[in-house]
């Protein structure tokens, strides 16, 4: 498995060799089709379990690692787009159609913890990033209430896409960044110094600085599709080396040095929407694109949703206790 690899690996500064990024699997695995359109997944270490999203759908699926058993972990769902974790291991997701950002609680009841900005409903909250500190960042594009098939079709009540901020003590949602045309996907820096930030119609990436009272700097462009041209950002996600991977659309995957250079991409034959960490190791790479999830095993280890290093609960042994989501709405 550590031969050639034309079809998968792209390699375009040396930097992606000599980084190991192209150690690992020479192949995609297919683990589920049959998705319209999957989005949102997250890795759920302590019961091996991968959960993801299928907007139009209107469901929440996952995946068992042990077993490769795929089922359904929500219906009605509120078309789900990106997944998150908490410092406590409870799910973040956010509804485009139900146009708000939900935890799920360890019983498998949910909370709302967002559905309006100073008294206007939100958007489309798309995807979300947990800081150490347990505030809680999302974006809010139109994509949702731009039409029926990932929502329904609305107005914006606020009149611009922009991204947000849950205090963790008051739950007050603050604007703090309204330069995007469409924000999509977030990740902080494993300092949290610095949040970066898709803004997928603009195809670029840009960053900000984290300013100490959680309001951010005016930002900067970290990077640009430019001659690429079929390449449109989506959700990011770091590896533990300091690398920037980003699901690019119709040009797979992206894998940025921390100076902004694209070093090399993986090849995938249907467009990338997301990607998300996981595995014993958190070496596994899971990539949502269309209608089916796949994996790769690589030779670089991601870091945690929740921190670089953290885990959001002890491992257990499985069969012990309630699945997460289990309860009114957990049942497969």
């Amino acid at each position: 498995m550590t031969g050639e690899r034309p079809e998968l690996y792209e390699m375009l500064d040396e930097r992606f060799r000599t980084g190991r990024c192209m150690a690992g699997d020479g192949g995609l695995e297919v683990l589920h089709t049959g998705c319209r359109w999957a989005e949102g997944p997250i890795y759920l270490p302590a019961w091996r379990q991968l959960i993801w999203s299928d907007i139009p759908n209107d469901r929440m699926l996952r995946w068992d690692e042990e077993t490769g058993a795929v089922g359904v972990f929500r219906r009605s769902a509120g078309h789900p787009n990106g997944n998150t974790l908490d410092r406590e291991g409870r799910l973040i997701t956010c509804e485009q159609g139900n146009r708000r950002v939900t935890r799920t609680e360890h019983d498998g009841t949910l909370t709302v913890l967002a559905d309006r900005w100073q008294g206007r409903r939100l958007n489309s909250p798309n995807d979300a990033a947990v800081k150490s500190d347990g505030s809680i960042w999302f974006s809010d594009p139109d994509f949702g209430i731009a039409g029926d098939y990932e929502g329904y079709r609305a107005p914006s009540e606020i009149g611009s896409n922009n991204v947000y901020r849950i205090d963790p003590a008051t739950g007050e949602v603050r604007m703090v960044a309204d330069c995007c045309e469409a924000p999509n996907g977030l990740v902080f820096s494993a300092d949290e110094r610095r949040l970066f930030v898709s803004d997928t119609r603009a195809g670029r990436i840009r960053v900000f600085d984290v300013r100490a009272d959680g309001s951010l700097s005016d930002g900067d462009v970290f990077a640009e599709a430019g001659a690429r041209e079929k390449a449109r950002f989506d959700n990011l996600r770091f590896d533990d080396a300091g690398r920037l991977w980003a699901a690019a659309m119709d040009d797979g995957v992206h894998c940025y040095h921390a100076d902004g250079t694209l070093i090399g991409r993986l090849d995938l034959p249907e467009r990338v929407a997301n990607i998300a960490w996981g595995g014993a190791k958190r070496n596994r790479l899971f990539i949502t694109a269309r209608t089916s999830l796949y994996s790769v095993v690589m030779g670089v280890t991601g870091t945690h949703p929740t921190g670089p290093g953290h885990r959001p609960w002890p491992a257990v042994t499985r069969g012990t206790g309630p699945e997460p989501g289990r309860g009114r709405h957990g049942d497969a």
